[in-house]
């Protein structure tokens, strides 16, 4: 099985402090490794700046997730770390703005980059934050080994399909009913904040079934209207 990375910050220049911010009583950055926790995995693991251990260690320890610190820009160094200390061959990144992971896609776009020997995986056309990548380690560690741009090094795998002579790529549509591109469930600003609220009090009375794709875009569309 793979190692989900999931990266996070507990400072956010557009919604301050966001990771930390309640989502039905908990952080948000908790509620984040929950969802995850539904995606097998042999270790999960919290990448954090080294400002963030503080905030962040109770939450990753009580979620079952190991913890580890790197620099705060060089986001693709802190995966790097990551593959050296815990030996990784592929990791599922994932984001610490994201609650609402489909965990069913996670599965089965891992799955498919496994199937393919892929050296990065995504779906398009899932709702924006509802997604995950599954990157080979080595295609990682030659990215890191090769790219001096920041926006490569903060965003992680840019560098990956900006180069497909250099890598194999799988970037299909999502399933047809996983695609509704116009439905945003990443928590960036105030609004997607307050959205979220209210996405992840309908949702708890749903059980395990909360973590799959088609309960969450059915409870966005009552909640919100009909997207796409």
């Amino acid at each position: 099985m793979p190692v989900i990375v999931l990266q996070a910050r507990s400072d956010s220049s557009r919604l301050s402090g966001k990771s930390l911010l309640p989502l039905g009583g908990r952080p948000l950055i908790l509620r984040v490794m929950e969802a995850l926790n539904k995606v097998p995995a042999d270790i999960r693991i919290l990448a954090c700046p080294d400002d963030s251990v503080s905030a962040f260690a109770p939450l990753a320890e009580e979620s079952g997730f190991e913890l580890l610190n790197g620099p705060k820009d060089d986001v693709l160094a802190r995966y790097c770390l990551a593959i050296e200390k815990f030996n990784i061959q592929r990791v599922i990144r994932a984001t610490g703005d994201n609650p609402f992971v489909f965990t069913d896609a996670a599965v089965l776009i891992n799955d498919e980059a496994i199937n393919l020997g892929a050296d990065y995986a995504g779906y398009s056309g899932l709702p924006y934050g509802a997604g995950v990548e599954s990157v080979s380690a080595s295609a990682l560690l030659r990215a890191a080994a090769e790219t001096t741009d920041s926006f490569d090094r903060e965003h992680v795998c840019p560098y990956l399909y900006s180069h497909p002579e250099f890598f194999l790529l799988h970037r299909p549509l999502a399933p047809q009913h996983w695609q509704k591109p116009a439905i945003r469930l990443t928590i960036d600003t105030h609004e997607d904040y307050v959205r979220a609220q209210t996405l992840y009090d309908w949702l708890d009375n749903s059980g395990e079934e909360r973590y799959r794709g088609t309960v969450i875009i059915s409870a966005y569309r009552t909640l919100f209207g009909g997207l796409a």
